[in-house]
């Protein structure tokens, strides 16, 4: 029978107990995280390309397959591709497969070159009134409230262009600067991840040149693209596929995978990161049917009429108390962590004997109760035949986080989220049926 980890009382200098320890090595505080192409369009809560790397180095120096089962925009892929392991990456948000399936793509510098200067020329015939096109505006729902009139033409003008180029990879090039240009354009506060709209005065004083946004960010993508092309040109290669790891990896073989690393959601996306609604105005502008009910989807995104036991006691003594203050936000936190659980279950199954699965999560608040994601999540993988290497605990100094949330919903009443991760780092000694 497994025993669940215990947290410790009190730590001794940076030993806190048996392999879980604090790191600042781990911090990266000053390294610049937007190089190669992780420069492509900002996503919530990214694993750092620097923790990524480091992880490749110490445990998968002989690796031939990476899988990030929640690739989000592909950090721990392109990492892997620039060490010449191929990599698999999974997500269900549509905008992040598109991204991290252009920062790993192998795309002729050429064949991009001419694509880029053909597309100067049609905006500025455009701009100038020497061309005109009859673009379509894609029925995104409450248009109005979210572009001006103006920013909604130029969209589209810029869509027509791109929804004509045949070369595959180098439309998702396109549509990456394409999407990170109609979040900026629109009016949500950019500073938020959730659907917010700028208050009156701001819109007023809001201006957008759209034309000329876009251009400024294909040509920072070009050149992350062209210094990861000056890094390593016979890179590896990665596959992005859609499934959902709750309920199963049969797009996976079994015992192929040399080593997992991931940064998992932090707990179920309505209420925490909402990727969903971060993402939504951009998918429906390039046609991604039922944007809106992305959060539905993804863990957690199906809550029971009743609070379900994770199994894990320590886990489960936290849901508890935060059902005596709000019934239904204890039946949510249960449903991702039944989801979570079920996810591992079955990202365990692709790991080869010896593997390791490498997991930075962090530890959210709920009701101002702190939920232990690094000790559910090492338990979880114990229940599949996993050892525990170690736990790394690591400040957060740039990741895209709000420094505050409200735990109550009560106007003026805040607490502090996370400020460190928690890399958890296991072994597969053991395959569990």
């Amino acid at each position: 029978m497994l025993s669940s980890p215990t947290r410790p009382m009190e730590a001794k200098g940076d030993l806190i107990v048996g392999h879980t320890y604090v790191d600042e090595s781990w911090d990266f505080r000053y390294e610049n995280t937007k190089t190669l192409t992780h420069c492509f369009h900002s996503y919530p809560a990214v694993m750092i390309p620097c923790v990524a790397e480091r992880l490749i180095s110490e445990y998968g120096k002989h690796a031939s397959l990476l899988f990030d089962p929640y690739c989000g925009s592909g950090t721990s892929l392109v990492e892997a591709n620039m060490k010449n392991i191929a990599a698999i990456g999974t997500d269900l948000n549509p905008l992040a497969r598109l991204i991290a399936r252009a920062k790993t793509a192998n795309i002729n510098p050429q064949v991009l070159d001419l694509y880029l200067k053909d597309f100067a020329d049609y905006i500025f015939s455009v701009a100038f009134g020497m061309q005109s096109v009859n673009a379509v505006i894609p029925p995104v729902k409450n248009m109005d409230y979210w572009f001006s009139c103006s920013v909604q033409e130029q969209l589209a003008i810029i869509k027509h262009f791109i929804m004509r180029i045949e070369d595959e990879a180098v439309a998702d090039f396109f549509k990456v600067a394409f999407s990170e240009t109609v979040r900026e354009s629109s009016w949500t506060k950019n500073s938020e991840f959730k659907l917010l709209r700028m208050s009156a005065i701001q819109r007023e004083r809001f201006r957008q040149d759209v034309f000329s946004m876009v251009q400024c960010k294909l040509a920072r993508n070009r050149r992350g693209l062209k210094e990861m092309l000056e890094g390593n040109q016979q890179r590896a290669k990665s596959v992005i596929m859609d499934f959902n790891t709750v309920e199963g990896s049969h797009a996976i073989p079994r015992n192929s995978v040399d080593i997992v690393v991931t940064s998992p959601p932090y707990g179920d996306s309505r209420t925490t990161v909402a990727y969903g609604q971060f993402s939504r105005l951009s998918n429906e502008w390039l046609d991604i049917e039922d944007a809106s009910q992305l959060d539905n989807r993804m863990l957690g995104g199906r809550v029971s009429k009743e609070t379900q036991p994770v199994g894990f006691t320590l886990l489960d003594d936290v849901i508890v108390q935060i059902a005596q203050q709000d019934a239904k936000r204890a039946r949510e936190v249960a449903a991702f962590y039944a989801d979570y659980s079920c996810s591992i279950r079955n990202v365990a199954k692709t790991l080869k004997k010896g593997g390791y699965a490498c997991y930075v999560v962090g530890n959210r608040k709920v009701k101002g109760m702190v939920l232990p994601t690094d000790e559910t999540t090492r338990f979880f993988f114990e229940r599949q035949g996993f050892c525990h290497v170690k736990t790394v605990i690591r400040n957060i100094p740039n990741k895209r986080l709000p420094a505050r949330n409200s735990p109550t919903n009560q106007a003026g009443i805040t607490d502090t989220t996370m400020s460190r991760e928690y890399i958890v780092v296991m072994e597969k000694r053991e395959s569990v049926a």
